[in-house]
């Protein structure tokens, strides 16, 4: 091992909007969180409750391989559900845990600034492409032992916030700050790992490499949000991430301990 290879350990971790919304799952989810040694990064998504909102309010929401379309109007239902709501409750309850934890977008200090995605076939609307991750004002913030529970609204620079997939924030974190900790990236979600059977909680595949992933994908048994998942995963492990882990975000610990969930590999 080099002795420029960072060896004190930071979890980046994601859990998505099925836990969110589920008061239970996500007060376990929080409660492993705050029992983590060492230091850590919380990326939430809020699908499901924005999707709800925007019914409610009859604005009509696209998917496309799991990524919002985000017009003028859902880009306001987001930003106050994912980076007021959610994140203020998470912030509450891991501070009713112990955790020093704030909560953030990329456009506080800076964090995280990305750029409008330009698709020739498909318009996302104002969805952002991480573009830079500010490492310095992060790491200052890890190191006065704070807790960064981040929502996935980034900015452009130019005022412009932009709705950006919670997953690739986790990663485009986990990536820039490989730099200076031995990061390790779990996703984690309501199932215990990326099924063969999407039936059978118990058919987790434990282990996926390329070629493997590549297989899965061509089989239609890895589809739709798990693609941008596991790409990300992948990027991820290109870039100097230690791990990534896939699973059930109440089982935290066992998931850091890698008794849980998929283990993404290069090979």
């Amino acid at each position: 091992m080099s002795s420029n290879t960072p060896t004190e350990l930071l979890y980046v971790i994601k859990i998505g909007g099925n836990i969110v919304d589920n008061p239970v799952l996500l007060t376990q989810c929080l409660k492993a969180f705050s029992s983590i040694e060492g230091k850590a990064i919380l990326v939430h998504g809020g699908g499901k409750m924005a999707t709800q909102l925007a019914k409610d309010l009859n604005i009509p929401q696209q998917m496309v391989e799991g990524r919002r379309i985000t017009d003028t109007e859902t880009l306001k239902i987001v930003t106050m559900v994912y980076a007021g709501l959610i994140n203020k409750n998470i912030v509450a309850q891991l501070q009713s845990f112990g955790v020093q934890a704030m909560g953030l977008t990329g456009a506080d200090a800076n964090l995280i600034k990305a750029h409008k995605r330009i698709n020739a076939s498909i318009d996302y609307g104002y969805v952002g492409d991480v573009d830079e991750v500010n490492v310095s004002m992060i790491s200052n913030l890890l190191q006065q032992n704070t807790s960064i529970v981040i929502a996935p609204i980034t900015h452009d620079g130019n005022g412009q916030l932009l709705n950006t997939n919670a997953d690739t924030i986790a990663q485009s974190i986990a990536t820039a700050m490989s730099a200076k900790y031995a990061v390790h990236l779990i996703y984690g979600f309501e199932k215990e790992g990326v099924l063969l059977d999407v039936n059978e909680p118990s058919s987790v595949i434990k282990h996926i490499n390329r070629p493997r992933y590549e297989s899965l994908k061509n089989e239609k048994i890895i589809f739709e949000g798990m693609v941008p998942k596991i790409d990300n995963a992948f990027l991820a492990l290109d870039n100097g991430v230690q791990s990534v882990i896939i699973g059930k975000a109440e089982k935290m610990n066992e998931l850091i301990n890698g008794a849980s969930g998929t283990t993404i590999t290069q090979s």
